[in-house]
């Protein structure tokens, strides 16, 4: 037996590479891949040549340098002298912090839209397909400035809260709407803090937990345990237990008017919350026809099927509609995914900084970097791109139909 292997192995021709169907295949990807390979490299020599030409070599130092321009809205400390790689960094952070709110608002705003458009109320069902065929049909762009001009206008200014305007106050005196921004109270952790929030985030992890293992009841067992109650319970009780128990280590800054402007809080610009705004609820009209289409694949079969269980239309759509719309929905979710993340690089038309501000606009113009910039730019976009798809293939591939 093993002479006869031997023997064949040793009967290999080059000729089989190209004559032999089993190996040509891979012959001709391997001599496209070599080729890709040889042009690349060209055009990246060819690049690097003529820049040094003209006396652009690339080069990357001007990222330590003192940036000299001001950020207004930032999660972490910086100031003027701070380096040109601190406010990419800031810039990085603002735009994720925009594009990880805006999936989560978009996605919820997106599936009650699209569930309500199947109601059979008329009304509602022609209200949402007025939503979505508007916000649809108009640039982001424009609903963008839309939204910025309406909060600026409508909104009172904060020198409007010492007088007696109704329209004019605090909201249970910690949350103040003005046409600069919203301002929130901003939590200060103390000793003892982390284990509040070391057991906030156990209580989460339980909640999801549960939930599984009442699904897995359910489908196993036939027992229909409650989900609401016990999950709001896990939420609260666990962390509010804690809290006291910790002797209330986290207290609370509530922003208060102090001369013509609010002092403390948080600060959330209006261009910040116009754009977030914005992109949420244009994304969410493209992800709700995605759940109406969705749903609609489902055969109504499955609904009659549930229906003459007993199970009441909320369980149908819960236990039964959506889990295998999610097959459906979920790869043209990830398309809407990465849209709202790159469509926040209109931020600076409202004067947000993201990274295209910072790093793409005073940071380039700066220094002159404009290569640099530019393929530091690309990189970041890339690699959120990616990440999203790979986070969200994940949870594909986990709800996707499991063929025998």
């Amino acid at each position: 037996m093993s002479s006869l292997s031997a023997s064949r192995a040793d009967s290999f021709k080059l000729s089989q590479l190209f004559n032999d169907t089993r190996y040509r295949s891979y012959t001709f990807q391997f001599i496209a891949l070599l080729l890709l390979i040889m042009l690349f490299a060209y055009l990246g020599s060819n690049l690097v040549q003529n820049l040094r030409d003209a006396g652009l070599n690339i080069s990357y130092q001007f990222l330590g340098e003192p940036a000299g321009y001001d950020i207004n809205q930032r999660l972490i400390e910086y100031d003027s002298q701070s380096s040109h790689l601190r406010a990419s960094v800031v810039g990085v952070l603002n735009t994720l912090l925009v594009a990880v709110l805006g999936c989560i608002l978009a996605t919820i705003i997106g599936v009650v839209v699209g569930i309500l458009r199947l109601s059979k109320n008329w009304l509602i069902r022609k209200i949402m397909a007025v939503y979505v065929e508007i916000f649809r049909n108009v640039p982001v762009l424009i609903w963008i400035l839309i939204i910025l001009s309406v909060f600026t206008a409508i909104l009172p200014q904060p020198r409007d809260f010492r007088g007696e305007n109704p329209d004019a106050s605090m909201l249970w005196d910690a949350f103040a709407f003005t046409g600069r921004g919203f301002y929130f109270p901003k939590p200060i952790f103390e000793a003892g803090s982390g284990i509040v929030i070391a057991t906030f985030i156990a209580s989460i992890i339980g909640i999801f937990v549960y939930r599984a293992y009442a699904r897995k009841q359910l489908y196993e067992a036939g027992r229909l345990l409650p989900i609401f109650w016990p999950s709001v319970g896990l939420f609260f009780v666990p962390v509010i237990v804690m809290f006291f128990i910790m002797g209330q280590p986290i207290v609370m800054d509530y922003p208060s008017l102090q001369g013509f402007n609010f002092q403390g809080g948080i600060f959330a610009r209006n261009s910040f919350i116009s754009l977030w705004f914005a992109l949420s609820i244009y994304t969410a009209a493209f992800i709700a026809e995605n759940v109406r289409a969705g749903i609609l694949a489902v055969s109504k079969g499955q609904t009659e099927a549930a229906a003459s269980l007993g199970l009441r239309p909320g369980r149908i759509m819960n236990l039964v509609v959506l889990p295998q719309a999610l097959r459906i929905i979920i790869p043209p979710l990830i398309s809407q995914y990465l849209n709202l993340t790159k469509n926040s690089s209109l931020a600076i038309a409202v004067g947000y900084m993201d990274v295209t501000g910072t790093l793409g606009g005073i940071t380039l113009n700066q220094t002159g970097r404009a290569i640099e910039s530019v393929l530091l730019l690309m990189l970041f976009y890339l690699a959120i791109s990616l990440a999203i798809s790979a986070v969200m293939n994940v949870y594909n591939n986990a709800v996707k139909l499991k063929e025998r």
